[in-house]
């Protein structure tokens, strides 16, 4: 299973074969890990920009091209990992995007090597970062 670095956060092929075909149909997308309890544990896919986010957000990295947010204290909490977002069969949140195609995202963490570790930037606040648009082709190599 080949994975596709981009800072903070992977993602395998089969999620970003999904995120090609969303990217299709809607556009522009982002994401947002939510600390929060029942469907709000997921990654959520959304059209970039109807999830504002700000200075109690932090930006993980991008996955086929769209940035990953999630909230400051969620990561506060689990700073040495990398989160590694996939896909699984079934309707998940109902608000996300993928739900329409019947599967949904679910994410991984993995503990960072010192040498990983050791090459990240700090991470940025929400509304320190403007979205930029995402590409309908996703980057599939590991220099993103």
């Amino acid at each position: 299973m080949e994975m596709v670095t981009a800072e903070r956060v992977v993602a395998t092929d089969a999620a970003l074969k999904v995120i090609e075909r969303l990217l299709l149909r809607y556009g522009p997308l982002m994401f947002h890990l939510s600390g929060g309890c029942c469907e709000g544990a997921e990654p959520m896919c959304y059209p970039l920009g109807e999830l504002k986010v700000g200075e109690s957000d932090v930006r993980l990295g991008q996955i086929g091209g769209c940035p990953v947010f999630m909230s400051r204290s969620q990561y506060e909490h689990m700073p040495h990992v990398m989160w590694v977002f996939d896909i699984a069969e079934g309707m998940g949140n109902s608000y996300s995007l993928e739900s329409m195609l019947n599967v949904h995202f679910v994410s991984h963490t993995r503990p960072l090597s010192d040498e990983e570790w050791s090459t990240f930037l700090p991470v940025r606040a929400g509304q320190d970062y403007l979205v930029p648009q995402c590409n309908s082709e996703s980057q599939r190599s590991s220099d993103t």
